[in-house]
C-alpha cells in the first residue's frame, strides 16, 4: 500500500506540474504554446477553456483523501485531452510532435491505476 501511494502521489504531482504549467501557458497566452494550438487548428477561445480546465483538474488531483468522484471526472478529462492532442499532433505534425502525448498517457495510465488502487470504487445504488 505504501508503495501504491508513492507512485499515485509522484504520478498526481507529475500530472499535475505537467497539466497545471500547460494551464499556466494557455491563460498567459505564452507564444510557443499558443503557436502550436492554432497550427494545430484550435480557436483561440478553446485555448482559453483548456487552460482553466487543467488549473481547476490540477487543484482537484492535488487534494488528499476528497473529491474522489470529481477526481475520476479530472482523469477522464486528461485522457481526453492527451487522445485529442496525440491525433491532432500526429495529423498536423508527425509522430515525433505527438511523443510527449505517449509519454503523458503513460504516467496517466499508472497514476491512474495506483488511484484505483488506493480508492475501489464503490458504486452503490441511487
Amino acid at each position: 500500500m505504501k508503495t501504491s501511494k508513492i507512485i499515485y502521489w509522484t504520478g498526481a504531482a507529475l500530472t499535475s506540474l505537467w497539466f497545471g504549467a500547460s494551464g499556466f501557458f494557455e491563460l498567459t497566452k505564452n507564444p510557443l504554446v499558443w503557436e502550436i494550438t492554432q497550427q494545430l487548428g484550435y480557436p483561440a477561445h478553446f485555448i482559453y477553456i483548456l487552460g482553466v480546465a487543467k488549473l481547476s483538474g490540477v487543484a482537484v488531483l492535488l487534494t488528499p483523501n476528497r473529491l474522489l468522484r470529481l477526481k475520476e471526472w479530472v482523469f477522464a478529462g486528461v485522457f481526453f485531452d492527451i487522445i485529442f492532442a496525440f491525433f491532432s499532433k500526429l495529423a498536423v505534425l508527425g509522430l515525433p510532435a505527438a511523443i510527449d502525448a505517449v509519454i503523458a498517457f503513460v504516467m496517466v495510465t499508472v497514476t491512474y491505476a495506483m488511484f484505483r488502487k488506493l480508492y475501489p470504487a464503490t458504486y452503490g445504488r441511487i
